[in-house]
């Protein structure tokens, strides 16, 4: 009998080659309640996913799956929270800059009742270490601007480690397909639709295992779309939802068993 998990894990991966084994021990350590970890690649070729599937073999609840939306962590993550079997999605990112341990309680915050939990670095208790000092001004900038004047419910609505409910997601639609603005995003939908969003301080630390692939000049844009939409009027579900076409009905495609050679 298939048990439906109570949280999703969407990881997107990018040739992290056998950095990800580090990062799936500390979240298959660290996660304590029934879940399907997704690491979502965007070609079969990746690096990944020789390791991943080691792992997957001896953790069933690891799932390697190839996106099929396009290449890019924007598309990755759409896929992954589409492919999703649990009512809570976790997104969480494979460079060790998040903190496993807060899994858990993002999600137990979803059950409770809010649509986004974020894990804030902005708010008492939380802080950011490392990372490109342009990058920070403006994220922190950005959040609490935002928690000032429209009452999203956070302080950091950039920080890609949250928790949604999943059904929310599939009503609002995901409509970003660049970079890491996500978060946002699907932050600024739920303020306009006045749906409760809620935080939890962590600690960010800069990348640990491999080399980032956040380029800001490119990514900007997208972001301060975002930035712009959450300060409008409030909107029903109904008009979120016309802003965006239906995605088709995509089933996750695994990805192939790992050579003998590489096991």
């Amino acid at each position: 009998m298939t048990i439906t998990p109570r949280i999703s894990v969407v990881i997107p991966v990018y040739n992290e080659g056998e950095a990800i084994i580090r990062c799936m021990e500390r979240i298959l350590r660290e996660v304590m309640l029934p879940s399907e970890i997704l690491l979502v690649h965007d070609m079969p070729e990746d690096t990944t996913v020789p390791y991943a599937l080691q792992i997957a073999e001896s953790h069933p609840q690891v799932r390697p799956v190839l996106n099929t939306y396009g290449r890019g962590p924007a598309n990755a993550i759409r896929f992954g929270i589409d492919a999703a079997r649990a009512p809570v999605t976790v997104v969480t990112m494979a460079d060790g800059c998040d903190d496993p341990r807060q899994i858990d309680d993002l999600a137990r915050l979803v059950e409770r009742g809010v649509v986004v939990a974020a894990a804030s670095r902005y708010m008492p208790g939380g802080q950011q270490v490392g990372g490109p000092r342009l990058k920070r001004m403006m994220s922190r900038w950005a959040g609490r601007t935002l928690y000032a004047f429209t009452r999203v419910g956070t302080r950091d609505a950039t920080n890609s480690f949250k928790a949604y409910d999943t059904d929310f997601v599939r009503q609002v639609g995901i409509e970003s397909r660049t970079g890491f603005e996500i978060g946002l995003e699907l932050t600024a939908k739920a303020g306009r639709l006045g749906l409760p969003v809620a935080e939890i301080p962590t600690i960010w630390l800069d990348r640990q295992l491999g080399e980032s692939h956040f380029d800001l000049g490119r990514f900007l844009p997208s972001y301060l779309r975002w930035y712009r939409f959450a300060y409008g009027r409030r909107l029903t579900i109904e008009q979120i939802a016309k802003r965006h076409p239906a995605e088709p009905q995509t089933e996750a495609v695994s990805a192939p068993s790992v050579p003998a050679s590489l096991s």
